[in-house]
């Protein structure tokens, strides 16, 4: 039985619900543990009010970059179908190589918080360091890959007749794809200051990241001379100068963000 694509699209968000409270169930028998929070005397304004904080905050973060993918994506279907092909193939080449970075980030959050939680300061500094050099030899790796293999990467996308799809492709990935190193850091950069409590700094540099990616895009890209490359070289611009800001506010406010008493 072939589904349409409303067929699909249903199915894939009826799988997504059901595999949601497939995971709350099977936690919830597994781990005793968390019934706890049903009990009356667990509940505390402060941690709700802390929870519903960050909450927020990382929605808005979300919705932030989806807006900004939405302008990108508006500006891109501007120059035709070819170029709209190669964006769409380009993207789903990117999602595959920078996705162990983005859970790299999650996972250095995790670690950060745990030892601001124990107040390991110099554990704190000793991970960041770390996590850094190792971000930074991975991505190095993946974007050498995909600058090299830009080629047939977009051919398991498109087919080989449709040259002009593939060659806008690999201009793309070996624009954007040769600073993948840009992204990983700002992953961890959202890690940190999420572990940190400062879960605000990261939509800051949200903003910062998307909001230079899409005022570029639409300017770069104005200019007759350059066209769509604009919007593919305001991709990595949007990457450095977050990370730019991200590290420059750490290394202003490093002691005070690894000193503070975390909240209870």
């Amino acid at each position: 039985m072939k589904l349409g694509v409303a067929g699909a699209a249903q199915a894939t968000v009826i799988s997504q619900y059901l595999s949601g409270v497939g995971i709350m169930v099977y936690t919830f028998m597994r781990y005793k543990q968390v019934c706890a929070i049903w009990k009356i005397r667990y509940l505390k304004k402060e941690r709700i009010r802390e929870i519903i904080s960050f909450s927020m905050l990382t929605c808005i973060q979300q919705s932030v970059m989806n807006l900004g993918i939405l302008m990108v994506q508006g500006l891109v279907n501007s120059f035709g179908t070819v170029v709209m092909a190669a964006f769409a193939a380009a993207v789903k080449i990117d999602a595959f190589a920078y996705m162990p970075v983005q859970d790299f980030g999650n996972a250095f959050s995790t670690f950060i918080a745990q030892n601001y939680g124990a107040k390991e300061k110099k554990r704190i500094q000793q991970g960041l360091k770390a996590a850094v050099r190792i971000s930074a030899i991975f991505c190095v790796v993946v974007s050498t890959f995909v600058y090299i293999f830009a080629k047939p990467l977009m051919m398991i996308f498109v087919d080989a007749k449709e040259t002009a799809i593939i060659m806008e492709g690999v201009r793309y990935l070996r624009i954007e794809g040769a600073f993948y190193i840009g992204i990983g850091w700002l992953f961890l950069l959202y890690g940190l200051y999420r572990a940190l409590g400062r879960p605000g700094m990261s939509v800051v540099l949200t903003v910062f990241s998307l909001g230079t990616r899409v005022a570029l895009a639409y300017i770069l890209s104005a200019i007759q001379a350059i066209g769509v490359v604009g919007i593919w070289w305001s991709v990595p611009i949007g990457w450095a100068l977050a990370d730019i800001v991200g590290l420059l506010y750490y290394k202003i406010k490093k002691q005070n963000l690894v000193e503070k008493e975390p909240e209870m």
